[in-house]
């Protein structure tokens, strides 16, 4: 829910706790372990690898500002977390503030022998990720996984076409990352397409600043996934309008997904 800054240590791991129990096992669950410093990483990394995690996923800090800065971080967290702990790479500029270029991506992926995955989601950042799987095509680095989360995946059959292996993001319904990533799988771009076209105006509609997860969680709450819609302080509170906005828009959704069958 991108709240994770907002809890505590503890309800950190209490709540990796709950999620690997609910899960089962029947996927891998990545937990993020970004930290402003190395032995509070170090801690949590451990503990939900104890627990059943697959592996862990560490964006750059803003403190980091140039090339050599953001790669010199980067080998100091494969030293912290280790041989044996998979992690994933979170290029997220918009929150971080830290702008990394595809050459330095590939630097850390090249340092890196434990790094399986990048959570891409530069903005625009169309031609960073064809670069980046270009350079593994070539042999030039390591295959990596690449999962985008560009806002509640509003780019993702684009995003799908120039390579990803799928989306790790936010959206009130999910079910439309997974449709799209299985239509663009079996070779359908059109119907990847199409699928996502119908969700779009709510896709939309959840990414504003703000008020984006209130929106989010207010969806979640009326499907029945999570009992409380409440957005931990500091946080928004949707009005009567923007719950109108979201049920005119839900009605037109099911509508269309109907009509594309």
């Amino acid at each position: 829910m991108g709240e994770a800054t907002k809890l505590t240590a503890d309800e950190s791991r209490t709540y990796v706790r709950q999620v690997l129990a609910r899960v089962g096992g029947r996927v891998p669950v990545v937990v993020g372990a970004s930290a402003p410093g190395f032995a509070p990483m170090k801690e949590l990394s451990d503990a939900v690898m104890e627990m059943g995690a697959s592996g862990v996923m560490v964006a750059p800090p803003s403190t980091v500002r140039t090339d050599d800065q953001i790669v010199a971080y980067f080998d100091q967290v494969n030293e912290t977390l280790g041989p044996k702990v998979p992690w994933a790479l979170q290029d997220h500029p918009v929150s971080t503030g830290v702008q990394m270029s595809a050459s330095v991506i590939l630097r850390i992926l090249k340092n890196s022998p434990t790094c399986v995955m990048l959570k891409h989601e530069d903005w625009p950042g169309l031609a960073k990720l064809s670069a980046i799987r270009a350079a593994g095509e070539r042999g030039d680095v390591k295959r990596v996984s690449i999962l985008t989360g560009n806002g509640g995946g509003l780019f993702l059959p684009e995003e799908m076409t120039r390579g990803a292996d799928g989306a790790m993001t936010g959206f009130a319904y999910p079910e439309m990352m997974v449709d799209v990533v299985a239509a663009h799988a079996r070779g359908d771009v059109e119907r990847a397409h199409d699928l996502f076209d119908a969700y779009l105006p709510l896709a939309r509609y959840e990414q504003q600043a703000g008020v984006g997860l209130a929106v989010r969680k207010h969806i979640l709450q009326q499907r029945g996934v999570i009992a409380s819609a409440a957005v931990r302080k500091p946080g928004p509170k949707l009005s009567a309008q923007d719950v109108a906005d979201i049920a005119l828009l839900t009605r037109r959704q099911e509508k269309r997904l109907r009509e594309i069958g």
